[in-house]
């Protein structure tokens, strides 16, 4: 994880009991006497991540259907932290705006981005009804100042009809769908429940989720292809565009396509959580002469 991520040191169940008794429901002893509990379970998963929004993070209300993907704190906020350093190191340390695609229902990245850095966000969704349950997480959090949110009409589109004239934004987040279809999805599920022992008749919403969260046509090869084409459309609009990328195989065809699509600079970093291994794409479309204009404004 990285250096500056909350939540390198075991889980203090005790602490997080206390600003969310729900979870306390959850939580056991193991053979091993550490209080622990069932990662298999959805609502036990759940209850972990809004006791960390609201212990570590202030944010006091989080709720979303059960049918929608429930993001891992830990993970989420460690590419939070990686966006972070790659601002600095360009220097990009004021009015520092975000625009982060897919936010889902659950709008965990500029609640985290908020919260850590006080960064404002623009998010974006295809789906009407995670947009509204991500107002109402907004709203209720007074967060209405720091967070707008867009609804993207067509869901072919990632920055089309999304950026304008006006927008610019110090970087773009996002974590891609990572299938091709429903079927691929419910068997990488199966295939993590039977790891954690857990397989059971049903899917566990913890690995599961909605279509629209999980799937693009093509999957995530695919849609990293159309999110690389349309940034090249909008070069000017963002200083560092970056992506989420869990297929290690993706790495090098998209650092070849960025540089036929006029990438100026193009960066890998990696990122580990215990044994989940993934890496963030970073690129830029800007000049030299461009990169210190933009720092004068």
């Amino acid at each position: 994880m990285h250096k500056r991520n909350k939540h390198i040191a075991d889980y203090n169940f005790s602490k997080l009991i206390e600003v969310y008794p729900e979870l306390r429901s959850h939580v056991f002893v193991n053979t091993r006497n550490n209080k622990t509990l069932n990662f298999a379970d959805a609502q036990a998963v759940k209850a972990l991540n809004t006791a960390l929004l609201k212990f570590y993070y202030n944010i006091d209300f989080w709720q979303f259907p059960d049918t929608n993907l429930c993001p891992p704190i830990p993970g989420r906020v460690d590419y939070i932290h990686h966006i972070a350093d790659l601002l600095e190191a360009s220097n990009l340390n004021k009015n520092i705006t975000i625009l982060d695609i897919g936010t889902g229902a659950s709008c965990i990245y500029p609640l985290l981005g908020t919260s850590e850095y006080h960064w404002k966000f623009v998010a974006t969704d295809s789906n009407k009804k995670a947009i509204a349950y991500a107002k109402k997480i907004i709203i209720k959090n007074q967060l209405n100042k720091a967070i707008q949110l867009k609804h993207q009409p067509n869901t072919e589109n990632i920055f089309k009809g999304i950026i304008n004239t006006s927008d610019t934004f110090s970087a773009s987040l996002c974590n891609p769908p990572f299938f091709k279809n429903e079927v691929e999805a419910f068997e990488a599920t199966t295939r993590k429940l039977k790891g954690l022992g857990q397989l059971t008749d049903l899917v566990s919403r913890n690995f599961a989720g909605q279509a629209y969260e999980l799937c693009f046509k093509g999957g995530e090869k695919a849609f990293l292809h159309t999110y690389l084409y349309e940034s090249s459309l909008f070069k000017s609009k963002c200083y560092w565009y970056t992506s989420l990328v869990s297929n290690k195989k993706n790495v090098k065809a998209m650092q070849q396509s960025l540089y036929k699509l006029g990438a100026t600079a193009v960066k890998v970093i990696e990122m580990e959580q215990g044994n989940k291994k993934s890496r963030v794409v970073a690129w830029t479309f800007l000049t030299e002469k461009q990169q210190k204009n933009w720092l004068k404004n």
